[in-house]
């Protein structure tokens, strides 16, 4: 009964969505509901799961997810972002212009959300591929999978981030394994893009956009200045990890000094006050509540409050006994790892939005960990990334980011579909097979 509940309640939350326009936030929280008072769940119950889901999952991730967008906020209008992708043009080179846009992407969605990552780096892309002489397709392929794998595998990303902490995952193992797979992963799409994407032919048109990157680039930081406010919280996040298994620097003052500053929302300020540095010279307007700042505020408000409901549903899941109903289910199928790459695939691809897919499938894992065995340090990151991976798969029409892709490219949708979506599917299976190898080795 809980499981057929449970199947209902996904495809209300869709329908909700995709047909009714209804913002994820209410989805959530209405399904929630309805499911808590159809599985049976008392009343009071109910009223502590939604108050305890929101405000515990709020409570460890919510500046988080603000901060990480403030960081992003100023890499984009200092020219941090195009400084980043200048330099990471430079180390690669000029010559390998599909793989330079691939790791350009990849670098540039850590801080930037996808959508914007692809507006910033347009102008780029189309130069480079016009002085090459390749087809747009080619390299906008490499661009779009490059954005996707870090945003949906590689904090400080929202989507990544919220899963983590609905899952309870190690923000450094996270980052860790997500970084070094979606790295790898950029491999199957670039062959792709070489080998298929390059015989449907579209000619870059430069327009006014190029000469606006070239001015940004004359007013830009320097490329260590930029990559500090994304790389010092990374590698801060990470040491504490490490740290943490390992105990390699004993139980002095060094360790409680290692264990603040890695803490997530610590080194994420540390590395928004190394974003104050980016424009040549602070201004008040930057950081007031009508400026970057307040923009950025704005922007996360809806993230952080679809992330605190996808807290309350897997609050009311877990309060209804969902976990051991699905367990017992499962328990002579081997599925692992697999289910949440599935269900969060199948939630992406019906609604079009890789932070919701995630949310929503890590609220549905997160009472059945154990069941499925993904209830040790390591395995919990895994199966952050499996939902990432999943939500990678696939985007067309009902995902916004296939519309920008295609529409500032000149795709049509037939091209948008045998190139893009197939791309994308491409990164995300490529996800999975490394974390499927990564979890029979170390989960």
């Amino acid at each position: 009964m809980l499981i057929l509940l449970l199947l209902l309640a996904v495809a209300l939350i869709v329908l909700s969505t995709t047909r009714f326009k209804l913002h994820p936030f209410l989805a959530l929280i209405f399904v929630a509901i309805l499911f808590g008072l159809a599985a049976g769940v008392d009343t009071q119950t109910l009223i502590e799961s939604i108050n305890e889901g929101f405000g515990k999952t709020l409570g460890s991730i919510g500046l988080v997810i603000i901060i990480g967008v403030m960081i992003g906020s100023f890499l984009e209008h200092t020219g941090g972002a195009v400084r980043l992708a200048n330099g990471m043009l430079k180390l690669i080179g000029k010559k390998r212009v599909p793989e330079a846009m691939s790791l350009t992407g990849w670098l540039i969605s850590i801080p930037v959300f996808g959508d914007s990552g692809f507006v910033i780096l347009n102008s780029l892309n189309k130069a480079l591929t016009k002085k090459a002489g390749l087809s747009l397709t080619v390299t906008t392929v490499c661009l779009a999978t490059g954005l996707m794998a870090t945003h949906t595998m590689v904090p400080p990303t929202p989507g990544p981030i919220a899963t983590a902490s609905i899952i309870g995952a190690d923000l450094g193992l996270v980052i860790m394994f997500g970084a070094v797979i979606s790295l790898i992963a950029l491999i199957p799409p670039i062959i792709f893009a070489k080998k298929y994407a390059s015989k449907t032919w579209i000619e870059p048109e430069l327009g006014d956009d190029n000469a606006d990157f070239d001015e940004k680039l004359k007013t830009a930081p320097s490329f260590m200045k930029s990559l500090l406010p994304v790389i010092i919280p990374l590698l801060l996040i990470v040491l504490k990890s490490v740290n943490d298994f390992g105990s390699y620097i004993g139980d002095g003052q060094l360790k409680t000094l290692i264990d603040f500053v890695g803490t997530p929302v610590i080194a994420l300020i540390i590395g928004l006050l190394l974003a104050f540095l980016l424009p040549r010279k602070l201004q008040q307007s930057m950081i007031s509540s009508e400026g970057w700042l307040g923009k950025a505020l704005l922007d996360s408000a809806s993230i952080v409050m679809i992330t605190g409901a996808g807290g309350v549903f897997g609050k009311v899941l877990q309060n209804a006994g969902l976990g051991d109903v699905i367990g017992n289910a499962l328990a002579d199928y081997p599925v692992g790892i697999l289910l949440p790459f599935i269900i969060s695939s199948a939630l992406k691809t019906a609604q079009g939005s890789s932070t919701v897919a995630m949310i929503t499938t890590a609220s549905i894992i997160t009472p059945m960990l154990p069941q499925l065995g993904l209830d040790t340090e390591v395995s919990k990151a895994l199966a952050v990334l499996a939902i990432g991976a999943g939500s990678a798969v696939v985007s067309h029409v009902s995902d916004s980011f296939f519309w920008l892709v295609t529409q500032m490219t000149g795709m049509n949708i037939s091209q948008g579909y045998r190139i893009h979506t197939v791309a994308t599917g491409i990164v995300g299976v490529s996800c999975f097979i490394l974390i499927f190898i990564a979890k029979m080795i170390w989960g």
